[in-house]
Parts: C-alpha cells; sequence; structure tokens
C-alpha cells in the first residue's frame, strides 16, 4: 500500500505520463465516486468511467439514506462535481454480466475498480424465513426510498398494529423511525409517493427492536438514537431488568465512549410516563434471538409471529476485539411474539459476479488494500492484473459514507504504486492502446444497451425535481424502471 504523505509525490508523477490511464469504475455509490475522484486527482490524463446497473448514480446516498436525513445526501453536490470533469462519464444501466461481462471490461480498461457495494442481504437461517410479510431491510429500505427494484415490494401495513425490527443498528432505527414518525414530517422529504401512501393508512401503532445482546451491545451510534428516542408523541418501552450492567458490561463502556453514551441514553429514554391514548410505543427488547417465523393458521404462507428465545451473555476468551468481548448463546428459554411484519436487519452481503474471486463466505472480493488476490499461499500472494475493489465489497457492510473516502483513498494508492512498479501499464502503442470508453459504447451500441449518459441523468434529474416542488418535497422520485428510462430516453 502506498503511505499517504506520497500521494502527492505520486500526482506529480502521473504527470509525466502522456498516454491516458482508462479506468472503469463499476458503481457509482460513495465508494465508487471517492474512488474516481481521486484517481483524476491524482492522474492529469486518466479518464474514468463510471459504470452502474441502476439509470440513477449515487448508489447508497440516493436508495439507502432514510428520507428524512437531507443533510447526509448533501455529499452528492461533490459526487456532481466528479460527473462535471471532462475526463469522467457516468453509463447507466449498464449490468455487469448481462450487459457486458467482467472480462469485456478487462479487456478495454488499463484497471477496473468493482464498488458496486452489497445488494444482496443475510439470511437467519431459520424456518418460516420465507414467509409472507417478511423482509430484509435492505429491500424495505429500497422500497420507502424508491429504487425500481422494490417499487413492487407492497409491504401489508394494515396486517396488524406490531411490526418486529430483528437487529438494533443504524438501519433497524431507520425502519423504526420511518415507521412511527408522523407521516406529516415525512411528507416533506423525498421519500417514494408509494411509500408514503402505505404509511399515511398504515395500523402500526407499536415496533419491537430486538437484539441478542443488552443495551450495552446496541449498534447503533447515539446520533440515530436520540433522533428516534426524539420523536413526537412516542413512548419508549425498555425492561428495567435489561439495564442491569455486568462487570463485563462496565469495561466494554469504559473502553468505548459511543457505547456508554448509547447505554446512558436508553436508561434516561425509560423514564416516559404512563401509556397517552393513541400514542405510538417502540420497545427495546434486548437478551433475546430469532428462532424461528410462525405461520398463520388460517391464512397458509403468511406470518402470525415470531419465536424469540432468551439469551444470555458469554464472555469469550483468546484475541478478540475489545469491544465485542461477550456473545450471546440461547437459553432454550422461548416466547412468541405477534406481529404482522418483520424487517431483518442482521446484515448485508455483497454479490458476486463471473470472472471475479469472491470469498462467500464473508460475502467479499479477495484482497489486499483493494487489490485483488488470485491466489494466495503461505509465502506468495498473487494479484489480478489491473483488477481492484474498493468499499464494501472490499471490506464488508461496515462504516459510514465517509469511510468510503479513506478506503478509496487506499485502492488508489495500490493502482498508483502499480503504475509504478510497471505492473500496471499504459501502452503508447496504437494497436496495444486500450480503448476504453470508445470500446465500451462501441459494445453498447451493438448489443442495443439503453444506457444513461450524465446528460440523460439531468432530465431525470430535473424531472424529479420538477414533481417534488408540485408536492412541497425536494424531489418526488422516478421509481420504475419504465419511469426512469423514458425521461433519460426522451
Amino acid at each position: 500500500m502506498v503511505p499517504l504523505a506520497k500521494l502527492s509525490w505520486f500526482s506529480r508523477s502521473f504527470a509525466t505520463l502522456s498516454v491516458p490511464l482508462r479506468i472503469c469504475v463499476v458503481g457509482s455509490g460513495p465508494a465508487g465516486f471517492y474512488t474516481a475522484e481521486k484517481i483524476l486527482k491524482a492522474h492529469e490524463s486518466a479518464e474514468v468511467d463510471i459504470v452502474d446497473r441502476v439509470p440513477a448514480p449515487f448508489g447508497l446516498v440516493r436508495y439507502g439514506v432514510a428520507p428524512d436525513h437531507p443533510e447526509t445526501k448533501i455529499v452528492t453536490n461533490q459526487f456532481l462535481r466528479v460527473l462535471q470533469n471532462g475526463r469522467c462519464s457516468f453509463y447507466g444501466n449498464v449490468n455487469i454480466g448481462t450487459s457486458i461481462t467482467l472480462p469485456e471490461l478487462r479487456d478495454m480498461y488499463n484497471a477496473v475498480v468493482l464498488a458496486y457495494g452489497a445488494e444482496g442481504d443475510r439470511s437467519l437461517g431459520i424456518p418460516g424465513e420465507s414467509l409472507a410479510g417478511v423482509y430484509a431491510a435492505r429491500e424495505f429500505v429500497w422500497w420507502y426510498n424508491g429504487h425500481p427494484d422494490c417499487q413492487q415490494l407492497n409491504p401489508d401495513l394494515k396486517r396488524s398494529d406490531t411490526a418486529i425490527v430483528l437487529g438494533q443498528g443504524n438501519v433497524a432505527l431507520d425502519v423504526a423511525r420511518v415507521l412511527l414518525r408522523p407521516t406529516a414530517d415525512l411528507a416533506t422529504t423525498d421519500i417514494a409517493s408509494h411509500a408514503l401512501a402505505a404509511l399515511e393508512e398504515s395500523a402500526i401503532r407499536k415496533v419491537y427492536l430486538v437484539g441478542r445482546r443488552g443495551p450495552v451491545q446496541a449498534a447503533c451510534t447515539a446520533k440515530e438514537l436520540r433522533e428516534v428516542l426524539g420523536i413526537k408523541n412516542l413512548r419508549i418501552c425498555i425492561h428495567q431488568d435489561d439495564l442491569i450492567t455486568t462487570p463485563a458490561d462496565e469495561s466494554e463502556m469504559k473502553n468505548s465512549r459511543i457505547r456508554r453514551r448509547v447505554y446512558e441514553l436508553l436508561s434516561k429514554a425509560t423514564m416516559a410516563g404512563p401509556l397517552v391514548p393513541g400514542q405510538r410505543e417502540l420497545h427495546f427488547i434486548f437478551f433475546r434471538k430469532p428462532d424461528r417465523f410462525l405461520e398463520e393458521e388460517n391464512e397458509s404462507g403468511h406470518l402470525r409471529a415470531v419465536r424469540l428465545e432468551k439469551t444470555t451473555l458469554k464472555e469469550v476468551t483468546g484475541e478478540v476485539d475489545e469491544l465485542a468481548k461477550q456473545v450471546a448463546v440461547g437459553l432454550g428459554d422461548y416466547e412468541d411474539l405477534s406481529c404482522g411484519l418483520v424487517v431483518k436487519s442482521v446484515g448485508y452481503k455483497s454479490l458476486d459476479i463471473d470472472g471475479l474471486p469472491f470469498d462467500a463466505v464473508n460475502g467479499i472480493v479477495p484482497n489486499v488494500g483493494g487489490r485483488v488476490i488470485s491466489d494466495k499461499s503461505e509465502d506468495d500472494v498473487q494479484y489480478e492484473k489491473g483488477l481492484y475493489v474498493c468499499g464494501w465489497l472490499k471490506r464488508g457492510p461496515t462504516g459510514i459514507i465517509g469511510t468510503n473516502m479513506y478506503c478509496a483513498e487506499e485502492t488508489v494508492g495500490c493502482i498508483s504504486d502499480d503504475i509504478l512498479k510497471g505492473t500496471l501499464s499504459c501502452s503508447s502503442s496504437l494497436e496495444l492502446r486500450k480503448p476504453g470508453r470508445e470500446g465500451l459504447l462501441r459494445l453498447l451500441d451493438n448489443r442495443n444497451v439503453r444506457f444513461v449518459t450524465f446528460d440523460a441523468w439531468e432530465r431525470i434529474d430535473l424531472e424529479e425535481r420538477r414533481l417534488g416542488s408540485l408536492k412541497g418535497k425536494p424531489r418526488e422520485k422516478l421509481a420504475t424502471w419504465e419511469e426512469l428510462l423514458k425521461v433519460a430516453c426522451c
């Protein structure tokens, strides 16, 4: 890996390269844009093409960030400046595997950086997971954020007054907040219109956030927790016994200010007064893990309840993370919790594509600093020439949007290092020079792929803003493939 202090020296070295460095970045989320930005800054003659399977750019920022967090989405202004660079192009509606293959991309570009994130879901592997009413957090979030893959999800929010969210991380809190927040507050955000309509008619009044461990181990941040606790007319319910800490808990809080703050917020939240008629409820359920989903007796295939197993914490030994000293183990004692909706917020998972080395267990591409590993032995590591990775596909679904900036810096540092070593080169011969953008467009054209350029995205953006202004929203997202492509290609 290239030391960060040497990056300016690399930039000066790249300026001497006269042959264009043609790089393709797969994925237009934060990892992809930070990678493109740093490449363009490091090499003044580099040409970067960003491709994405969705017609609209910005990935996680557009389809993952909660609609009531507009301040987080401001980063798209920075990404827009990248797209406005004359040496950078965007091509949406390009699917790696169907529109074009990874080997074809590698033949066209000096380097390919895979930054397409995590579009799969971790499975709990328990009975009943396929019942109607059980959803992964990713698809539920995509539904309310207007992702074209999930516009037809149609979760039934009228079936019961109770929803269960499995998990207590920030995504779980986002889901709970969207389910419980007054729809009048959401109506002025960029939430998808189909989701807002469903929430306006929702019967859900109680949301249970279920965690395997205790309040000290809750995976959310204090900022996200404070926000959900501050929802108007919301009753917070926590069993007092769950707030009792052990010496191991105290040790964890001593080593982590974040965990201490989250625990303090949860402790203070239990001081709420008596239930007010019509008040919505948020229940934090600790020391429980899902055992199975139970089916409705009179309606085959539909969710009726979740069976939870009580847990206790067991200290682990050996070389482990200081902040993960305790694990949840089942006690063999069960209870059923009735509900009409379950959202599993238990983790995202990256998906592999043909021609790519992939670690299916950890859901990442095996790599060192962003260089993709082709073969590894005790004494030697072989890398895939010209193939790199960044973001969740590189390190797993962890961190915040800004984490991808440092992740991209490391990956671009590896690209820089490989150029200087000569393992990644740009041939001056016209016969050997990579076709890059010209080759990509020719192939997509030959295959009749309706790709979306930056200019076409600007038409989508303009139309969404126009539709949003009619409803007092920042934008009204076009939430189907047909709508997006119709406006893009008009």
